[in-house]
């Protein structure tokens, strides 16, 4: 949609209820390469501030984000349906990564002394410039943050493209830069739609490029910045396999692995989608499933008792229920759910598919929402590789009694960036965030990510 002047209009609607919201007035393109000046400018003068600075307008930036976490939280459930409970544990989630990131930022970014014979040599990490950020809808603060924090403690400036979908939540986190007193422009948001990527990433401005979502926009990301010699982060889609052993305590593997599906109503790349469980627990683990995603009912997502809200859109929902009816076609079997509600908005039921096997969209597709899809393998080794056999390598789990076994497998066998044992897959600020295969390449988080934005200098000092 644009206006009678040509800009794009950023309109919102409710998932819940499918209610028309707020209306943006997006940027021109004249606009959009000032800001990039402009934040150009800023990281000039930022990247020589003192760490004592940064890390004050970080700490202040936690501040902002907890006094409007209530603000923040109804924002996010307006635009995308999040529930306002979740709303504000992320907002939580980003205030903690804010003030991990003052903390640490210096020790991450601290010069390293090398050994070399006559000579002073060492290893300094300055920033690169002006990032920009192609962010996505399911968690638009989250995702902008850990990105952030770590970026513009390392010097750095960002300019963040969201998701069409959450303008508001989009504008909002530039507020809380420019409410913590970081410099003008140094923090902004291009309210503009995906055919302006290209542009901005060719511009000369902006020296990298971070992405989180589907593969094909991870592609043409990739393509485009590879054509113009810039880096790039991305953290693409996923199909996290959680493997079921045959000495796990089921009742436990079924609870973490209901909470591995239900992260954020199933619209999460780091969601558990396969469930992949040894034949002899097999029939006990699917009674277990079904018991405890049962208990995800439907409900307002303003509601904070409520655990399972609307997905993000229509046409979202839509794409679940056919990839459920296709799989089902193909034979799989239906435990539970799997039935469109009779109710106005973006609503799904969890659901829970048996007998999913190779050919199924629910076994070889990433299935955006609460879908739970049982694969039955023969044995620890069949299941190590019904997991591994899969385009994505983000996050992966497994469930047993056996600590050493699940460390073994979790550390050595699963080919992923993430591998939790006995827990749901989660990120975190002080842990490396990332993929592998088609789940995208790159780090977020921690050290690791911190230094994926920065110029990594050998200096060599003769004495």
């Amino acid at each position: 949609m644009s206006n009678r002047n040509g800009r794009p209009v950023f309109a919102t609607t409710n998932p819940a209820t499918l209610e028309d919201g707020r209306s943006y007035p997006g940027d021109s393109a004249d606009e959009v390469a000032l800001k990039v000046r402009r934040s150009v400018s800023a990281q000039q003068q930022w990247r020589r501030t003192a760490f004592e600075e940064r890390t004050a307008r970080m700490v202040a930036a936690a501040r902002v984000l907890r006094a409007r976490r209530d603000e923040f939280a109804a924002l996010m459930t307006d635009e995308m349906g999040k529930l306002v409970a979740d709303g504000r544990a992320e907002i939580d989630k980003c205030a903690s990564a804010c003030e991990h990131f003052a903390a640490q930022g210096a020790r991450y970014l601290a010069r390293e002394s090398v050994d070399i014979e006559g000579a002073r040599a060492f290893v300094t990490f300055n920033p690169i410039g002006v990032v920009l950020a192609v962010m996505p809808w399911n968690f638009p603060f989250w995702q902008v943050f850990r990105f952030a924090a770590p970026a513009l403690m390392a010097g750095n400036g960002g300019v963040l493209k969201h998701a069409s979908n959450v303008p508001g939540c989009a504008r909002a986190i530039e507020s809380v830069f420019r409410d913590a007193g970081f410099p003008d422009g140094l923090f902004a948001t291009a309210l503009v739609k995906s055919e302006a990527v290209k542009a901005l990433i060719e511009d000369a401005g902006i020296a990298a490029v971070t992405l989180t979502g589907s593969v094909e926009a991870g592609r043409s990301v990739a393509a485009i910045a590879g054509g113009v010699l810039k880096k790039c982060v991305l953290e693409l889609g996923g199909s996290d396999a959680y493997v079921v052993l045959e000495d796990a305590d089921i009742g436990a593997a079924a609870r973490v692995c209901a909470a591995a599906r239900m992260v954020n109503g199933g619209q999460s790349c780091i969601a558990g989608k396969r469930f992949i469980v040894v034949r002899e627990v097999r029939a006990a683990f699917e009674e277990a499933l079904v018991a405890a995603m049962r208990g995800y009912e439907m409900g307002d997502p303003r509601d904070p008792a409520t655990r399972l809200g609307p997905l993000q859109s229509v046409a979202a929902r839509d794409q679940v229920h056919a990839q459920v009816e296709a799989s089902v076609r193909a034979g799989a079997r239906l435990l539970l759910g799997g039935v469109v509600p009779a109710q106005r908005g973006a609503w799904y039921p969890p659901t829970v598919l048996s007998g999913v096997a190779a050919g199924q969209p629910a076994h070889d597709e990433e299935v955006f929402g609460p879908v739970a899809a049982v694969i039955e393998a023969a044995d620890e080794r069949d299941a190590i590789a019904i997991a591994n056999a899969s385009e994505f390598g983000l996050g992966s789990g497994v469930l047993t009694r056996d600590l050493a076994r699940g460390e073994r497998i979790a550390a050595e066998e699963l080919d992923a960036g993430l591998s939790f044992v006995n827990d749901n897959v989660r990120s975190d600020p002080r842990m490396p965030f990332g993929g592998v295969k088609h789940s995208g390449f790159g780090r977020e988080c921690g050290a690791f990510g911190m230094r994926e934005f920065v110029n990594i200098k050998s200096v060599h000092v003769k004495l």
